[in-house]
């Protein structure tokens, strides 16, 4: 089933291809009024066939409709700058297109009139006010078409670095149209001043006559007023739900800090927000695609009424736990308090975050530790540059070796290494992919050591503690600086066995956890068990004497 959101995409892009194909036939105007007849000619042959017509004219219907309806469904007209010129532009559209489409496709189907160029363009000439009311509705309709694009991509990772050419593309095709439009008119200008040229072109156009016009005019009247009934009546029936709903009904929720706001129920969370002047993230403006204004509920989740289909996909797309919530989808029928997610000025970067940077969820994950033996000696003996130019070939070659075995290495401090495994391919791929990244490790070192074998008094040594456990899971930090971590238990025992391997004077120590989830071959290893501080019972390890090659007993 296709959703309203649905529709008003697809309507929207009907209609904004007739627009722009129609910008093109004006632009055609450069090359001379004979290009832009030619241009009419393919132009109506495509939208003015039966299968076209339909969904043009379709299309309009139902993108108008659609245009009220969300008129009716707001609570209140305070909205951000864009919203408010897309809405007044949208409604100015249907004013400025009935004449249009009544002088146009209506007087040719109904009377036979041509609606050549050359026709159009002396009514134009003789009527400037009409040509500057053609040329409003084009670049109204236009602009409109394009703030709608811009809310539908803005999200799209991509969008960001095709802004600057979609931007000039949406200046240019109005400007070309313009100035076509202009030079055709020049060319009715020279002719027009043939004698008799003007009454033979209109005759051969099978201009209408007075009463005719009279007719369509009429026509014209009739329709714009109905749709200013139409305008009105939404405006006034959201009035009056807006009055029932703030007497009878009303919710109560909270925000971060304790402050209060009481509105009608059916408000949506965004929607309470704007109406109390509480600043809240909305990428996409509340349209339920983007997730920058999710909440947390902290309290009335009785109160919560199930998400809608859109709202669910959106959610089950960022791993959003159970008590998140689109904020612009929530329609509370109770009280309830909300912590929003995103602060208030979060850009489309933070729209759709893959699961594992999600605010926090737990996950149960295998971490690792590693760390350079003695490198506190080795850079007493170098020049800063030495050491900097040497830390950053370490980090470079342990990040590409974690990262190849799926791993994600999140922490640098000093000559140690933190990574995650398995956040998105479950714990047990994590553990195995942890142990081949402890194995890529110790390569890696021992080729550095030979790379820098010149500089180094003793082969370059590390150890590697690797623990699996549940871990709270997110980004974590503050602006820009946030990334991808885990706190929690199973990081300080993973962080305990790689201080270990100095005690034991090994490369890697494993817990029981790992080699379990890994079905790593530890029969011939001593099993032995460690007490770790904050922690009732032991850890079962493994001690490794190589950590180049390891062995797994079965899938």
């Amino acid at each position: 089933m296709v959703s309203l959101r649905g529709m008003r995409i697809a309507t929207g892009w009907v209609l904004f291809a007739y627009i722009a194909t129609h910008l093109a036939n004006h632009a055609l105007g450069l090359l001379g009024l004979q290009a832009m007849e030619a241009g009419r000619a393919v132009f109506l042959a495509f939208w003015r066939s039966p299968v076209c017509m339909a969904c043009l004219y379709g299309s309009l219907a139902v993108h108008l409709a659609l245009a009220l309806r969300a008129l009716y469904e707001r609570r209140h007209l305070r909205m951000p700058p864009a919203d408010a010129a897309q809405l007044l532009l949208g409604l100015a559209i249907p004013v400025l297109l009935a004449s249009h489409i009544i002088g146009t496709h209506l007087a040719s189907g109904v009377y036979g009139v041509s609606d050549s160029y050359t026709r159009m363009l002396i009514g134009f000439w003789s009527r400037p006010d009409a040509a500057i009311r053609q040329a409003l509705l084009l670049l109204i309709a236009w602009t409109h078409g394009c703030i709608g694009l811009h809310f539908w991509l803005r999200i799209r990772p991509w969008y960001r670095r095709a802004a600057p050419l979609l931007t000039g593309l949406a200046l240019l095709v109005p400007l070309l149209a313009l100035l076509g439009f202009l030079e055709a008119m020049r060319d009715i200008a020279e002719l027009a001043r043939r004698p008799g040229w003007v009454r033979l072109a209109l005759a051969q156009a099978n201009e209408l006559g007075r009463e005719p016009r009279q007719a369509l005019a009429a026509l014209g009247d009739g329709v714009l007023a109905a749709y200013a009934a139409a305008v009105g009546l939404t405006l006034l029936a959201r009035r009056l739900r807006n009055l029932h709903e703030r007497r009878f009904r009303s919710i109560a929720i909270t925000y971060p800090g304790g402050r209060t706001v009481r509105a009608p129920r059916g408000y949506s969370v965004l929607e309470v927000s704007s109406f109390a002047g509480i600043a809240h993230a909305s990428v996409c403006g509340g349209r339920g695609r983007c997730s920058t204004c999710r909440v947390r509920v902290a309290r009335g989740k009785s109160a919560l009424p199930p998400p809608s289909h859109a709202e669910a996909a959106v959610l089950q797309r960022i791993g959003a736990p159970a008590d998140v919530r689109l904020a612009c989808q929530l329609r509370p029928a109770g009280d309830l308090a909300v912590t929003p997610v995103l602060p208030a000025d979060a850009s489309a970067d933070g729209a759709l975050p893959p699961p594992e940077e999600f605010a926090g969820q737990e996950l149960e994950v295998c971490v690792l530790f590693a760390d350079l033996r003695a490198f506190t000696r080795l850079s007493e003996r170098k020049l800063p540059y030495d050491i900097v130019y040497f830390l950053n070939r370490y980090f470079e070659t342990m990040s590409g070796a974690i990262e190849r075995a799926g791993g994600i290495a999140n922490q640098f401090t000093g000559d140690g290494v933190m990574a995650l495994f398995g956040v998105k391919s479950g714990v047990a791929q994590g553990c195995r992919d942890a142990l081949e990244a402890a194995a890529a490790m110790a390569r890696a070192v021992a080729g550095l050591s030979a790379e820098f074998a010149g500089e180094l008094d003793a082969p370059l040594r590390m150890g590697i503690g690797l623990h699996a456990g549940w871990a709270v899971v997110g980004r974590m930090g503050r602006g820009a600086e946030k990334y991808l971590t885990a706190v929690g238990d199973t990081v300080h025992v993973a962080s305990r066995l790689q201080d270990l391997t100095r005690r034991y004077e090994c490369p890697l120590i494993v817990s029981h956890s790992v080699a379990a989830h890994a079905r790593l071959d530890v029969a011939r290893l001593a099993r032995r068990e460690i007490s770790v501080r904050n922690r009732d019972d032991p850890v079962a390890i493994y001690v490794f004497g190589s950590a180049e090659r390891l062995a797994f007993s079965g899938a």
